[in-house]
């Protein structure tokens, strides 16, 4: 008769693997099969190949790197090249900030958040805060690990790869396969979305998006998130105070 260990018994080692179980999955997939289209992108604008991988393993975070990738093409300077990849990297603050409070156990040490902060991107963030709710606070960060490392090291192995045999890849399926991460974070966001504003966002986010690309194409990310979030978090205070009042 074989017999169970609780799941608070089992070691590091086993949530370190667990972790890297989770990044082997539909969305690990779809976010290898964006990187292909990214590695052709980078072949196209003239990156290395040592180059594309190191903005794999350093940056990671694909629209940040395909904003990297444009500003080398279009010839930046390197402060404006810096300032835009930044930009694009605010986004991923809100969710450091969600995720961090969930991995922190009374032991955690800081730098051991600082570190997996690095890890925080679409696929990593969306698994990991389906998955940590049912993993023991203490292997939180363990886990994690797994994950975000190995999501990490086989886009840089995919990345060279890919890399090497680019020519052989028709531009329309590079494209077609960099768009598949922005997909599939829109529809992950908007079935875990907990609040109605959330959706309202989305919404508005997708409809101010192209006005701003005309109107302001140095800053549309930027002008449709913050103005398109504003109002969605305007209308959750103005609903939730009428509730009250109700």
């Amino acid at each position: 008769m074989s017999i169970s260990i609780p799941d608070t018994q089992l070691p590091r080692s086993t949530w370190f693997l667990r972790g890297v179980g989770s990044a082997f999955s539909l969305p690990g997939l779809i976010l290898v099969s964006s990187f292909v289209g990214f590695a052709a992108l980078a072949k196209d604008a003239g990156v290395t190949m040592a180059q594309a991988a190191f903005m794999t393993g350093v940056v990671w975070a694909l629209p940040s790197m395909v904003v990297l990738v444009g500003a080398i093409v279009s010839g930046v300077a390197l402060p404006a090249a810096l300032f835009a990849v930044t930009l694009s990297a605010i986004r991923l603050m809100p969710m450091v900030m969600a995720l961090v409070p969930e991995m922190r156990a009374d032991r955690t040490r800081q730098w051991v958040l600082y570190l997996l902060s690095h890890f925080v991107a679409v696929t990593s963030w969306v698994l990991a805060m389906e998955h940590l709710k049912h993993i023991p606070r203490g292997m939180r960060t363990t886990y994690y690990a797994g994950l975000g490392g190995t999501l990490v090291t086989t886009n840089i192995i995919v990345v060279t790869a890919v890399y090497a045999v680019a020519d052989a890849l028709p531009s329309t399926i590079s494209a077609a396969l960099l768009m598949l991460t922005p997909m599939y974070f829109l529809t992950s966001l908007w079935g875990s979305a907990r609040e109605r504003a959330g959706h309202i966002a989305m919404v508005l986010g997708l409809g101010l998006g192209p006005i701003f690309h005309v109107l302001l194409p140095q800053f549309d990310l930027l002008a449709a998130g913050l103005i398109g979030g504003t109002i969605a978090y305007g209308w959750h205070l103005w609903r939730r105070r009428k509730a009250r009042a109700v």
